[in-house]
């Protein structure tokens, strides 16, 4: 199969050929080692244990070979950051190293590789790279200022938003569907619980109550419920809560390994809003991920049942999945324009916008994000209420929905279709 570019190339053609270590950073699956691979030259795999007997006696001899040489799973030999750290403190041109990780090694490097080594970012395929539809409107563009004009339609419907939700943005996994994909996404979940864990260093006394603490989680999605809240729901009903010793270590593993990948609270530095709550909002790597923890499908979904352990929210689970599926994809497209994300949320919830994508120079451009086909005026009151806060540092604001057509209202928020929004 041909390789399909996908958006953080982009970012990588800038700059591998200006520095000299690359750090690939992400959740299994996402498709780090294809990425590398296109531009390796030499290839060192360190999850095959016969290359890692070699590195773990004599790291330095990965580090010889044709430019760029790519360590993939470097975090299974963490020496060989230090290797790579010296290398390039002795001169390594640019272009010299690649390195995938799928998580933060269980003993970190006592150096930190802080302007040596350039990490990035890497998420599952953002819905611009799933191929649904061409995209009309550009983040970057509406980062740029201006107010761009906005247009588009498309034939992409609620149904075949479920369809991505459950059917994963995970490269390897797009060509299954029904029992094949439940039985791939299921395994990669045991394999967190049984291998990645103790990988990290984290004895799992009690799988299964990790395993009701990943549900409870992905029950979470898309709120800002108190991790106290979701250690409740993890045993609903039980005298017995698990210990807060017992939880804090879930979230920091899952975090290291990339599964647990929460919004932060944006706090405005030049436009005091007050009461913010600095609360994350919830979010696991792929939305697939958790719709197969709570058990939910597509027709179930579609139906509007709820799945799973009893957390808090507003609306049906699967508008609470839809907006992961769009956070995951705007992540994609702001990391590529060099652009931050976080939420906004006020205290007691009368304000809240689901994504704020900032610049470096602190100018926004606000993003809700609605289960719907059609927008009404109520659906815009927090992004005009913000507008009024911000002034001229609100770039733009939109509202992206399921809907078949892109345009701009009379107030000038931007109404656009989920599949129409790329990088």
């Amino acid at each position: 199969m041909s390789y399909l570019r996908r958006v953080v190339d982009r970012e990588l053609d800038e700059l591998v050929p200006a520095l000299p270590a690359i750090a690939l950073e992400g959740a299994k699956g996402v498709g780090k080692t294809e990425t590398a691979l296109q531009r390796a030259a030499t290839v060192h795999r360190l999850d095959d244990p016969a290359q890692r007997a070699i590195a773990e006696a004599a790291p330095e001899r990965l580090l010889e070979g044709d430019r760029p040489v790519l360590l993939d799973e470097w975090q299974r030999v963490p020496p060989l950051w230090d290797g790579v750290r010296r290398a390039v403190d002795g001169g390594a041109a640019p272009g010299a190293f690649l390195l995938t990780g799928s998580a933060s090694p269980a003993q970190p490097p006592p150096h930190s590789g802080a302007a040596r080594v350039v990490t990035v970012r890497m998420r599952p395929l953002s819905l611009a790279e799933r191929g649904l539809a061409g995209p009309t409107v550009s983040l970057r563009a509406l980062l740029a200022g201006g107010r761009p004009d906005v247009q588009g339609k498309t034939h992409v419907a609620l149904a075949d938003y479920t369809r991505e939700i459950v059917g994963s943005g995970f490269p390897g996994l797009r060509h299954l569907s029904g029992r094949p994909l439940r039985a791939q996404l299921d395994g990669y979940l045991r394999r967190i619980v049984d291998t990645d864990f103790e990988e990290m260093g984290r004895e799992v006394r009690r799988p299964q109550l990790l395993r009701r603490w990943m549900a409870a989680y992905a029950a979470a999605t898309a709120t800002s419920a108190s991790y106290e809240t979701i250690r409740g729901a993890a045993t609903p009903g039980e005298a017995d809560k698990p210990a807060k010793t017992t939880t804090i270590p879930y979230r920091d593993v899952l975090e290291r390994l990339w599964i647990v990948d929460p919004v932060p609270a944006w706090m405005p530095t030049r436009n005091p809003i007050t009461r913010l709550t600095r609360s994350p909002k919830h979010h696991l790597v792929d939305p697939a991920l958790a719709a197969r923890l709570l058990g939910a499908g597509e027709e179930a979904l579609l139906s509007g049942d709820d799945a799973g352990p009893p957390v808090p929210r507003d609306g049906t689970l699967l508008g609470h999945l839809f907006e992961s599926l769009v956070t995951l994809s705007v992540r994609v497209y702001a990391q590529a324009a060099e652009a931050g994300v976080g939420h906004l949320r006020t205290a007691g919830g009368q304000q809240e916008v689901d994504l704020i994508v900032e610049r470096d120079d602190r100018k926004v451009v606000a993003v809700e994000v609605k289960l719907s086909g059609s927008i009404a005026d109520r659906d815009v009151r927090h992004l005009l209420w913000l507008r009024d806060r911000l002034g001229e540092d609100l770039l733009d604001a939109i509202i992206v929905t399921t809907g078949p057509q892109a345009y701009r209202r009379p107030d000038g928020v931007a109404v656009v279709p989920a599949s129409l929004l790329g990088p």
